[in-house]
């Protein structure tokens, strides 16, 4: 390669800049498949668009984004801590970190993957919280159904007191401890590591097929779509581990809905109880968050804007 190999700082500025822009973008679609795999049956939402819909009339423009904030705040890192990881175990395995080898490039996804969890189980154990919340009111009858006839309004409009992350992060520690913030890291890292071992290779082999010889790397949109197409197919595969990380992680839960013991009480149950379309649901969604998440990171990274932002403080 002619242009030389990005530092670990450029690494994390890319990784960061590319997790807030990603994120602000799809986490409405998020916030629905929370709520589609959290719920028994089709009971309140049939589907991604009816969730949204639902969801702006009953709580608001922004009740879409609850849970941005503690997202926007750990993304960087989480995102800085996915890729970086995954460049500095490629460099590690193999030569130059450049050359193809499929099993090298899968267990540096696994290492990428691993590291990630740190940030990532706490992260979505209080985003979860946040994103339930609007479907547990109406769940527990503390909200009118989001299928009552309301205009969208722009700002937020819930009839129920919205949790807070730091207070929800304040009592689990209080009460629990740091395992209290951690509730569902087995389940996290069963999800996390087969993505990384699946979407990074993936990503490597399909963008290999843009680089270009002079400048040793691929365009833009080359990266973008590349990034897209591995998220996607990465999302789907383990979308089933995703359903039981979000039950896991759930802390309240509405009226007549199981709680779990462990990884695999919830696979049993959703199994018996709801049979293996359950083990599916928000697959749509997930594929939806991910692919342009994911391009996007991976089109920021490729061109460099960390790059430039350090060279602006030499």
């Amino acid at each position: 390669m002619s242009r030389q190999d990005p530092s670990v700082t450029a690494k994390l500025i890319n990784g960061g800049v590319a997790g807030l822009v990603g994120v602000t973008c799809v986490f409405p679609i998020d916030l629905a498949k929370t709520r589609l795999q959290n719920q028994h049956g089709k009971d309140i939402y049939k589907g991604m668009i009816d969730c949204l819909t639902k969801t702006a009339r009953a709580e608001g423009f922004l009740g879409m984004y609850q849970g941005a904030a503690v997202n926007l705040t750990l993304v960087t890192p989480e995102k800085a801590i996915k890729l970086a990881a995954n460049d500095f175990f490629r460099q590690l395995l193999m030569e130059d970190g450049t050359q193809q080898n499929l099993k090298m490039e899968m267990l540096a996804g696994c290492g990428a993957g691993m590291c990630q969890v740190v940030v990532t189980c706490p992260m979505e154990m209080l985003k979860i919280q946040l994103q339930d919340a609007g479907r547990l009111a109406v769940r527990q009858g503390s909200a009118p159904a989001p299928s009552s006839p309301r205009p969208c309004t722009i700002g937020s409009a819930p009839t129920h007191k919205r949790p807070s992350a730091t207070l929800i992060a304040w009592e689990l520690l209080h009460t629990q401890g740091l395992a209290g913030l951690y509730r569902g890291l087995g389940a996290t890292l069963l999800r996390d590591i087969p993505f990384s071992v699946i979407y990074f290779p993936l990503f490597a082999n399909l963008n290999h097929l843009g680089l270009n010889e002079l400048t040793g790397k691929a365009s833009f949109a080359h990266s973008f779509v590349s990034g897209c197409a591995a998220g996607s197919v990465a999302a789907i595969a383990v979308t089933p581990l995703d359903v039981l990380k979000t039950r896991i992680q759930t802390l309240k839960k509405g009226l007549g809905e199981d709680s779990y013991s462990g990884i695999t009480d919830c696979a049993r149950k959703l199994w018996i109880q709801e049979g293996p379309s359950a083990f599916v649901k928000g697959a749509g969604c997930r594929a939806l968050v991910i692919a342009p998440l994911f391009g996007i990171a991976q089109g920021v990274y490729f061109i460099g804007i960390g790059e430039r932002i350090l060279k602006c403080f030499e």
